[in-house]
């Protein structure tokens, strides 16, 4: 049972892809859906964890297609394939996700091009194949973005840019397909423990520099960010489209001085 247990939604008869839906943020958002009555599609590069992840969801709730999602051909596969097996497509959660930390001297031309081509190239090939599905359905269609794409954060300056680009999608998408009846939103996580960032998380000093920045006074878990994932995807939501929510524990309500 995880943490999001007692968060109630009702989901039942939905069918939702989630990209990078094996682990970390994606499996919380996939876990919940599928807790909540959803049929859960998740997608990811790896066999072997996505196979791990279907196998401690919920009982005949969870499917894996596996998917590279800056490969269109495999975002067409992932999408017709989700459509053959239960005929509709309800939500899409866009959030597979590379990151990549370092000045823009010491970031090389592949490390570049390999996030862009996840976090930008995916967002836009599974957009661009899902909408059209989304617009028969009255769906929704959401993005893992992050605050650093919102303004900016030290020493990662690809990665911001990478998660801007998302973030403006998302805001330019809700315009263009609102009429289509479409909603388009996004949350924007602060430093959330996850695998890519252990590094951080798991040091108590540079734990404490981060914990420093966030009001509620802590970093925050991957079950922290699928509730709003859940709501953004509700009728509760139904009139809230092109929001990037924050999702950061009050990270983004500080100027950025330090605590006096």
């Amino acid at each position: 049972m995880t943490e999001n247990s007692n968060v109630s939604f009702d989901f039942d008869g939905r069918v939702v892809v989630v990209t990078g839906g094996a682990t970390g943020i994606g499996y919380a958002i996939a876990d919940l859906f599928a807790r909540s009555g959803a049929t859960v599609v998740i997608a990811g590069r790896s066999q072997d964890k996505l196979d791990a992840a279907v196998a401690s969801l919920p009982a005949s709730r969870a499917v894996a297609i596996r998917t590279d999602v800056g490969d269109p051909d495999d975002v067409a596969r992932l999408v017709d394939g989700t459509l053959e097996r239960f005929g509709r497509l309800d939500i899409v959660v866009s959030n597979a996700a590379g990151y990549v930390a370092g000045d823009i001297l010491d970031v090389s031309t592949s490390g570049w091009e390999g996030l862009r081509r996840t976090n930008v190239d995916g967002f836009f090939h599974l957009a661009k194949t899902v909408l059209p599905h989304l617009a028969v359905s009255g769906g929704s269609f959401i993005a893992t973005s992050s605050v650093s794409g919102l303004a900016g954060d030290w020493n990662q300056a690809v990665y911001n840019a990478s998660k801007a680009a998302v973030s403006n999608f998302v805001r330019s998408l809700a315009l263009d397909w609102g009429g289509r009846g479409v909603r388009v939103n996004a949350v924007a996580p602060s430093l959330i423990k996850t695998e890519p960032v252990a590094a951080i998380v798991n040091d108590p000093t540079l734990a404490a520099r981060f914990e420093d920045r966030i009001a509620l006074g802590r970093i925050g878990d991957a079950e922290d960010v699928a509730p709003a994932v859940l709501f953004l995807a509700s009728d509760a939501a139904r009139y809230i489209t092109g929001v990037v929510l924050p999702v950061d524990g009050g990270t983004t309500a500080s100027t950025g001085q330090p605590r006096i």
